[in-house]
């Protein structure tokens, strides 16, 4: 059972034991009234359970408004007890946060902070001005070659779902034939030709991040058919292209080493023929990595080749239809086979397989 579970399940329980706050609004209280002890919390990374006393004269009530801090209460005639727990932190970044108690108009704090997940060896990684190390995959730590499904899983459907695309979706492996490899600290998604059929492998992160620098080292797969991408969607589904999504690095076989970035929305996207784009030839895109990266805040979108920006769209003023993204959204990295834009000028199966390579995939956080 994980840390989240287990506080929660202790929670519960308490929470048939103890009667709950009341959420009514009673009249004005002073301040003097109303106080808790302590007023400060400090977490690990494994999270905690603890408890502040509250006293007060009239009906009180406590929250949080942070979806990693859980609240429960136990009211008396002259205060209570709040028990607070809080949840394991999985990001390298550590993390503030607070629990709100109320008494009619008065309102009390409790600070809340929590420690970063212990960092690995990440001394070799650079990280962008005014950002901080969050999450990322190295692709080092492997047994059997898989990828780490508590942290990425796959999507599976066959030829012809999405983009009339040709290849079959399937999950890292399927008999003899493996779509996803962990080898030589490279995840390795290829495109394999078995029968009269394609396979390859569509995989995206579990977790989801609304803003921040998201960064992959590539190699490119060659070969007319082949079309890698990396890029986003977010995680509440809806439907296309309101929901928005965000390229951040897309090629296709027949039109070697030039990189696009687009966005998609409902103002702007490729069925209109007006989507937002960008593109650069990186003439040893095939044959050498590169570093594909986006930085994206509350107020634009911009996307880099090894440092060099390729694309940038500004938030504006024109509303959701041109910007849905400020939500949360995953990462998403695939080599599809021909398709209304990988096939546009045919495919050449004399390629098969063939081997998109990703070195590392990176997230970082605002400061």
């Amino acid at each position: 059972m994980n840390n989240k579970m287990f506080l929660t399940t202790i929670l519960a329980s308490l929470g048939v034991l103890l009667h709950s706050c009341s959420d009514d609004e009673p009249g004005v209280v002073a301040a003097n009234r109303l106080s808790v002890e302590p007023v400060q919390i400090t977490a690990t990374a494994n999270g905690l359970t603890d408890s502040v006393v509250v006293t007060a004269e009239t009906e009180w009530t406590a929250f949080s408004d942070y979806d990693w801090i859980d609240v429960e209460c136990a009211a008396n005639a002259s205060g209570g007890t709040i028990y607070v727990a809080v949840s394991a932190n999985d990001s390298f970044t550590a993390r503030e946060g607070s629990v709100t108690v109320k008494s009619g108009t008065t309102r009390k704090y409790i600070n809340v902070t929590q420690e970063a997940k212990p960092a690995d060896d990440v001394t070799d990684i650079t990280v962008p001005d005014g950002y901080a190390l969050d999450w990322h995959d190295e692709f080092d730590d492997t047994s059997d070659g898989m990828l780490d499904e508590t942290e990425w899983w796959y999507e599976c459907w066959g030829a012809g779902y999405v983009n009339n695309e040709l290849q079959r979706y399937v999950a890292g492996k399927e008999g003899s034939t493996t779509t996803a490899l962990i080898s030589d600290g490279r995840l390795l998604i290829s495109a394999v030709q078995v029968g009269s059929e394609v396979l390859s492998a569509r995989v995206n992160t579990s977790r989801s991040w609304k803003y921040g620098w998201f960064e992959a080292r590539m190699k490119l797969p060659s070969g007319k058919g082949t079309w890698p991408a990396f890029w986003m969607m977010p995680q509440e589904s809806s439907t296309w292209p309101g929901c928005g999504e965000i390229d951040i690095m897309e090629e296709v076989g027949y039109d070697p080493n030039v990189i696009v970035s687009t966005i998609h929305c409902d103002a702007y996207n490729h069925t209109k023929g007006n989507q937002k784009t960008a593109s650069r030839t990186v003439s040893t895109a095939q044959d050498e990595f590169h570093v594909y990266a986006l930085e994206w805040t509350e107020d634009y979108i911009r996307t880099y080749v090894d440092g060099n920006e390729l694309f940038y769209y500004p938030k504006g003023s024109s509303g959701s239809d041109a910007w849905p993204f400020d939500k949360a959204f995953y990462l998403k990295l695939n080599l599809a086979w021909g398709g209304d834009w990988g096939g546009a000028q045919g495919v050449d199966p004399s390629v098969l397989p063939a081997t998109f390579e990703i070195d590392y995939v990176r997230v970082f956080k605002q400061k």
